[in-house]
């Protein structure tokens, strides 16, 4: 069972918070940038839910904010509640990266981020896990950002480019040496992408070697992770990103599971509602790519809930927003109509927790729109 054990004990586990500079960030926990998911909606998300510390954009070329490129500065968009905020470039020319850096700054984002892990091609061609390879380009850029901003400045970093070039401490000790502040360690190569299992002695090695923020990243699924990568590698503070999207619950889940060793577990009235209140937020912010927001969260998503393979054919079938919103909504209530026939009031009365159970709405407080009534398994 989660939380077995004395929980002081895992308090000592999960650091209360982390410091980049003067910045405080409390819970030690990050929401990683990822590209079509960490907009604002879905970034404020994760903030009414709590558990995150800090926050970061998608991935935003450097490129593209200097030319101003409106469909580029719209991933720099978000609103106050969203503080503390870091924003995250991708780039390969120091002193275009420099311009991007002053005018994220100008835009009052508490910290600008550095990628250098993405490991997608049309990007390691400019920037990302690319520059990896090119460490004097790599000082070249740091330099150049470093003087370009007064607020902190971190980077994200993969492993290396493949198993025979791990830079990781390398280029730790090179952006430490030239005023970086925090460094972020998904342990795993560029080749990799995201296939294995991220080598979590790559993020102990690298906390070994510098004395900045180490954040560790890669592999937390659930809470337990989390506490174990604390344990293993000493890291300061945890950075998660795909199950973040799978589970929005995730940040909660570890903050309570610090607190007391045990978490609660979201019903699928509550991913019912998280879901259905995310799309009529993309619905009502009339996004040029809604409709590929909402099939890609379904992608996530969706594996979480009980029958999640139906559900994403409904989604990725809908030919509107209002269809997919119909649609989301049948669904939920045929699954809440046959789990109150079968099991009757036991799952209604909502047991299904390893924590104590909830009735509001996890994002937004109580519900407005109880269209899914019965508490079902997941």
């Amino acid at each position: 069972m989660p939380g077995d054990g004395p929980a002081i004990t895992l308090k000592l586990m999960f650091p209360a918070e982390y410091k980049i500079r003067d910045l405080r960030l409390r819970p030690a926990a990050v929401l990683a940038p990822m590209a079509g998911v960490t907009d604002t909606l879905f970034r404020r998300v994760i903030r009414g839910l709590g558990g995150c510390g800090l926050l970061m954009t998608e991935f935003t070329s450097s490129e593209g904010i200097t030319r101003s490129a409106k469909k580029t500065l719209r991933y720099l968009y978000f609103q106050e509640d969203e503080h503390p905020i870091a924003a995250q470039l991708f780039g390969a020319n120091p002193a275009v990266m420099a311009e991007a850096a002053r005018m994220v700054e100008d835009l009052g984002y508490d910290a600008v981020d550095i990628n250098l892990g993405c490991p997608a091609k049309k990007v390691v061609k400019c920037g990302g896990s690319g520059l990896l390879r090119d460490l004097p380009l790599l000082e070249q850029i740091f330099r150049a950002v470093r003087t370009a901003v007064k607020i902190p400045l971190t980077i994200k970093l993969r492993a290396g480019w493949d198993e025979k070039s791990i830079v990781a401490v390398e280029v730790a000790k090179l952006a430490e040496s030239v005023g970086v502040e925090a460094v972020a360690v998904h342990p795993r190569t560029r080749v990799q992408g995201y296939s294995g299992a991220a080598d979590w002695s790559i993020i102990a090695a690298v906390k070994q070697a510098v004395q900045i923020p180490v954040i560790g990243n890669g592999d937390i699924n659930r809470p337990e992770d989390a506490e174990r990568m604390y344990r293993e590698t000493g890291c300061d503070a945890v950075m998660i990103g795909r199950a973040a999207a799978t589970n929005p619950w995730i940040f909660r889940q570890m903050q309570e599971y610090s607190e007391i060793g045990r978490y609660t577990v979201p019903t699928e009235a509550d991913r019912f509602r998280l879901l259905i209140d995310y799309y009529r937020q993309i619905c009502a912010a009339n996004l040029p790519d809604g409709m590929g927001k909402m099939k890609q969260f379904a992608c996530w998503f969706t594996h979480s809930v009980g029958n999640g393979s139906e559900l994403r054919r409904i989604v990725h079938t809908a030919r509107t927003p209002g269809e997919i919103l119909s649609s989301v909504e049948s669904f939920f209530e045929g699954r809440a109509a046959v789990a109150a026939r079968v099991t009757g009031a036991q799952e209604m009365a909502g047991s299904r927790s390893v924590g104590a159970g909830r009735s509001e709405d996890p994002a937004h407080g109580p519900s407005q729109h109880q269209r899914c009534e019965a508490t079902c398994g997941t």
